[in-house]
């Protein structure tokens, strides 16, 4: 038999979204592969640069089409929004974050440089955070503190793929980090373009990384204990991701390289198992922002 159409696409991914699917049960690991999927497609339509972004435009109009017939229970036409819809209705997703999610990725269409850390971050939300608070309602939780621990990981989760990816977005001509923090710290465009890494550099990188922890640490501190246990596999996205920074870290942020830095398989496995003991056993202390 044939494999639905997501989970094709969440097997082909070497994602550490992807990853942490292996600790739901079966129902919520096909409602995630789903989600999942989703992200996935309407993330490479805006990425797919040898189109023009008229046409990605157009594109993305047509998923936020389909993705709001899925939400009001018509008949979207694109396999993925058909395999997801029935999650949508379970669990009552709204299209407002759906929508939240792509005008996030259209961001990337016009915008390559951000001045602030607040633009930054409601990019961040979009792309990330809104992710979170679809996922969690696939998951199942009782306090609606969970919201607000979606939110702070998302963000902690995308702060530390922005720092991660700095160049190899430079390579694509975008750089994240906001104009406002370069000059704060002295860094020129130019020098991120070109690769120079420097004590200045140095100092924004950390600024980042700095930033990155406080949402971990926010995340840490909103999840109830009583929802821990549901959320193993946010759990596993913030330990595969912490564990990514304090490499960063120790390294010296050596993010500049067009090769980004990655957690071996021997590491993710070892999280794996840590983040699956801890949630079994009632653990209280994260993997994480400790």
């Amino acid at each position: 038999m044939t494999p639905p159409v997501s989970e094709q696409i969440t097997q082909r991914s070497a994602s550490n979204l992807a990853l942490a699917f292996i600790m739901l049960p079966k129902r919520k690991r096909a409602g995630m592969s789903a989600l999942y999927a989703f992200c996935r497609e309407v993330d490479d339509v805006a990425d797919e640069e040898s189109l023009p972004v008229a046409q990605r435009r157009s594109r993305l109009n047509e998923w936020r089409t389909d993705i709001r017939a899925a939400c009001d229970g018509g008949r979207p036409q694109l396999p993925v929004n058909r395999e997801l819809q029935p999650y949508i209705i379970a669990h009552q997703m709204p299209f407002a974050l759906f929508d939240d999610l792509i005008r996030g990725v259209e961001m990337d269409l016009d915008v390559t440089r951000y001045e602030t850390w607040e633009e930054l971050e409601q990019y961040c939300y979009r792309v990330a955070s809104v992710v979170g608070l679809l996922s969690i309602e696939i998951f199942g939780y009782t306090s609606p503190a969970c919201h607000d621990y979606a939110v702070h990981l998302g963000k902690a989760l995308q702060l530390t793929n922005i720092l991660r990816d700095v160049g190899n977005d430079a390579a694509r001509g975008r750089i994240y980090l906001p104009l406002a923090e370069l000059r704060r710290h002295e860094v020129k465009e130019a020098e991120i373009i070109d690769g120079q890494f420097s004590p200045h550099f140095r100092r924004l990188a950390q600024a980042t990384a700095c930033r990155a922890r406080h949402h971990f640490e926010r995340a840490q501190a909103m999840l109830p204990p009583e929802d821990r246990r549901a959320m193993v596999a946010a759990e596993l996205m913030g330990a595969v991701y912490w564990r990514l920074l304090r490499k960063l870290e120790e390294r010296d942020f050596p993010v500049l390289a067009t090769t980004p830095t990655k957690l071996h398989k021997l590491q993710k496995l070892a999280l794996i198992v840590r983040t699956w003991y801890r949630c079994a056993t009632g653990a209280l202390t994260p993997n994480y922002g400790v």
